[in-house]
């Protein structure tokens, strides 16, 4: 699965704006994956992967969001102890350098958690992390979580 679109979005710094953002596209069928809020310079900048990517950046271009797509570098990994580091160091022994990171969850993956990287090779990066998770799920014998969403991941 390796690569995906995330949004980065521009939310007022205010109390409920970021769940006013988050219900209208639960309101419009999205599911969030995985996000990561944070402020920067009286802003909320918000990062997420959505299961729909045409629909969210439709409710985010109706509400007049300011957002922008990036490519980042997932991976689903069994959700155990030291899965978060292997990634990391993964693509450092690579020289890939990490910009940021954060997880999440998607519907129906068992135990498996969903890693995203937004790194400077995003490319290189999918392949490192589509062979770790190979190399993950045939240590502990595990089968191959599901494919994200129809039109999430980019092949």
């Amino acid at each position: 699965m390796a690569k995906a679109k995330e949004f980065t979005v521009t939310i007022a710094d205010k109390p409920g704006a970021l769940g006013r953002c988050f219900l209208a596209l639960a309101e419009r069928g999205v599911n969030v994956l995985a996000f990561q809020s944070y402020v920067e310079e009286r802003e909320s900048l918000v990062r997420f992967l959505a299961d729909d990517m045409a629909t969210a950046e439709a409710v985010l271009g109706g509400m007049r969001m300011i957002f922008e797509e990036t490519d980042v570098a997932v991976v689903r990994m069994m959700h155990r102890p030291g899965a978060l580091g292997r990634a990391a160091a993964r693509l450092g022994e690579a020289h890939i350098n990490i910009d940021y990171s954060y997880g999440g969850s998607e519907p129906g993956a068992g135990s498996s958690a969903m890693l995203v990287f937004g790194v400077d090779n995003v490319t290189k990066a999918a392949s490192l992390l589509d062979a770790l998770a190979t190399e993950d799920r045939t240590e502990i014998g595990a089968s191959t979580p599901p494919p994200l969403a129809p039109g999430h991941a980019t092949p």
